[in-house]
């Protein structure tokens, strides 16, 4: 059983992606696929006069600040557009896949935030109208019922309250908490670059291997998304996964290539 989280980033090959996937599950693997979607929520929050800002947390964690239009924006670029066009192409290719947020069925659920704390100008300051999230469970029984039904599930990151309300979460760790609520043996982790970089953006100096004791320290070379990569790597083996592979989403056969270990493995 394995997990797949593409990034929303550009320079994503999406059709290299479910070229592998198409194959994988028709040859019977049981797969999840989780999906970004911050490239195309960027493009159209510009298109509609509601341009993209990104805050920094006391820890250093960028991410995108989710006030109310912000996560309309989202819930229509990355849970309408970018997950139907990823169904479309698996069923172009022969796999019955079927695309759903977070949201739906409670899929996942957890706690929203109302409020972040975010550094700016060098000094902390409290948001409010956030509506963003953090995981607290996963509604495997529906994820199950997908799999063994022989579906492939492609799950935007949009999460359901406790409330009822919608809510921007983190697709790698909503791919990490979807990894550890099924038992999977690998979650992969693809983006726009091989892995992590000790030097970024020489791709050259990728990191080919963190021991899971080392996990803390090679937060030193992660730039920007990716420390949210590494986190997410770090929760999916506390909960169990075997293994986490940072993987190039750029790349023909991108799963086959990470699962035999190209890229970054984290174990």
């Amino acid at each position: 059983m394995n997990v797949i989280k593409v990034g929303g980033s550009a320079g994503n090959n999406y059709d290299a992606l479910c070229d592998d996937l198409a194959a994988l599950h028709q040859a019977g693997e049981r797969l999840v696929l989780v999906h970004g979607g911050s490239d195309e929520t960027n493009r159209l929050a510009a298109a509609l006069g509601h341009p993209p800002r990104f805050v920094t947390s006391p820890s250093g964690y960028t991410s995108r600040y989710t006030d109310r239009r912000t996560l309309e924006l989202f819930m229509m670029a990355t849970g309408g557009l970018v997950n139907k066009s990823l169904v479309e192409r698996l069923q172009a290719r022969g796999c019955n896949a079927v695309g759903l947020s977070g949201l739906d069925g409670r899929l996942l659920e957890g706690k929203r935030k109302a409020t972040i704390r975010i550094v700016e100008d060098g000094r902390q300051k409290l948001l409010r109208d956030d509506w963003t999230g953090t995981i607290e469970r996963v509604n495997t029984a529906l994820l199950r019922l997908l799999l063994e039904g022989g579906y492939l599930p492609v799950v935007a990151p949009l999460a359901c309250s406790e409330a009822g309300e919608a809510v921007n979460v983190d697709g790698d760790r909503a791919a990490a908490a979807i990894a550890a609520a099924l038992g999977a043996d690998t979650l992969l982790l693809l983006s726009n670059v091989p892995g992590l970089l000790r030097n970024f953006p020489d791709e050259a100096s990728l990191i080919a291997h963190i021991p899971r004791g080392e996990i803390e320290a090679s937060l030193a070379f992660a730039e920007g998304r990716m420390r949210k990569k590494v986190l997410g790597a770090q929760e999916a083996l506390a909960q169990g996964v075997g293994r986490v592979v940072l993987g190039d989403a750029r790349r023909p056969g991108c799963i086959t290539a990470a699962r035999a270990g190209q890229g970054t493995v984290i174990a």
